[in-house]
């Protein structure tokens, strides 16, 4: 896909590629030189909803998740000093 930078420097993101990264209006993007080609991704932000009357984190599309069988390892390793 091609695109043009524009006289003040601004790149768009054609939507097709914006809608497969999940990139939504107001997301920060980090950019990157790598090997000499130009890394973007979202910036993994916790957003923050409301859900009946509690508040509830959200983390950023993409992130993988965690089995409570993995999250119980932890904390019995936690509690018996392996980790630290």
């Amino acid at each position: 896909m091609t695109t043009t930078i524009d006289h003040a420097g601004r790149v768009v993101i054609p939507k097709s590629l914006r809608e497969q990264v999940g990139l939504l209006p107001g997301t920060q993007i980090e950019i990157q030189v790598r090997n000499g080609h130009l890394e973007i991704e979202p910036v993994a932000v916790m957003s923050v909803e409301r859900r009946g009357r509690f508040l509830v984190a959200v983390p950023p599309l993409g992130t993988p998740t965690v089995a409570p069988e993995e999250i119980d390892e932890f904390i019995k390793d936690l509690r018996e000093g392996r980790v630290t």
